[in-house]
């Protein structure tokens, strides 16, 4: 099914799960959890800093990363087959383990990227749960990972690790960081124990008293909350008319008026190019980098604060 990696610490705590590989095509998050996992394996002292249980899961949907995909053998993308089945098909069956694995937490972690196609700026997300108390940890959680952003968006979503968690009242946070090419080249560079994720995850750890010490870094990130529903839907923003050849006309993290053209797109038949705009003001969180793009594909992820009606 996947690799569960348990390490125990020496007084009482939280129970603490992180995960990556969700997703077979987001990479980076995979070696940092690994790092992590040999970090605490050698340094007896850090592994002795530890209260509680903490969980880690480095590949969850193995299938999908022996495909290089998304998606596992079966189509099936895990991030929308939660809680699944344990009498399923192959990804129902790995929705249905991993939701166990949540429900069994005190506290959730899911690393991502945007994969294969997708570039992501740096960010730490959560949806707007209901519950305040659950919000409001989530809030620590997110600020405590030390990443430029902050982005809270509609708890509403099915299918996902995280609404498993809404469900459970485990306070939960996922993570983006970058993909595509930007993430292949972070990875070439070498993921090592001062990676940002690799940080993010201990300082998270010291927030919820789940490691000793406290919080490191000085990042004051900027954050952002959509209570609208749909917003954190990243596939389904700034969609492409037609299947084509994909030119992007914005940058990560730069902010845009509504209107305004984001990305031009040749169709594969021939004809003129059809630009797509912003249907909002707003920071650009989430920019299609691949240069072949479907119809109906997200170009661009637009971010802005809108509170709840």
């Amino acid at each position: 099914m996947f690799s569960v990696i348990h390490f125990e610490g020496k007084t009482p705590g939280p129970r603490v799960l992180i995960t990556a590989g969700v997703h077979g095509d987001e990479w980076l998050p995979m070696r940092v959890v690994r790092e992590l996992a040999r970090w605490l394996a050698e340094d007896e002292a850090l592994r002795g800093a530890l209260r509680g249980r903490l969980t880690l899961i480095p590949v969850v949907h193995e299938a999908a990363f022996r495909r290089g995909h998304r998606c596992g053998p079966e189509g099936k993308d895990l991030a929308r087959t939660c809680p699944g089945r344990a009498e399923g098909g192959e990804t129902e069956r790995v929705a249905h383990a991993l939701s166990a694995q949540i429900q069994a937490a005190d506290f959730y972690l899911d690393l991502h990227t945007g994969g294969r196609d997708l570039c992501v700026t740096p960010l730490a997300g959560y949806g707007l749960h209901r519950d305040a108390e659950v919000l409001a940890v989530q809030r620590r959680m997110a600020r405590a990972f030390q990443l430029p952003l902050v982005w809270g968006t509609s708890a509403e979503l099915e299918g996902r690790s995280l609404s498993v968690a809404r469900d459970a009242r485990v306070p939960a946070i996922y993570v983006e960081y970058l993909g595509g090419v930007a993430e292949q080249q972070e990875i070439a560079r070498g993921v090592t124990r001062d990676h940002p994720c690799v940080q993010g995850c201990l300082n998270v750890l010291r927030e919820l008293g789940a490691l000793a010490g406290e919080v490191s870094g000085a990042v004051e990130p900027q954050v952002i909350e959509d209570a609208r529903p749909e917003s954190g839907h990243m596939q389904v923003c700034h969609p492409s008319p037609v299947t084509g050849f994909l030119r992007p006309l914005v940058e990560l993290n730069r902010w845009v008026e509504a209107g305004e053209p984001l990305a031009e797109v040749e169709p594969l038949e021939g004809g003129p190019s059809a630009v797509v705009t912003a249907d909002q003001a707003g920071l650009v969180v989430v920019r299609r980098e691949v240069p072949q793009i479907n119809a109906g594909d997200a170009v661009a992820v637009v971010a802005q604060s809108f509170p709840a009606a």
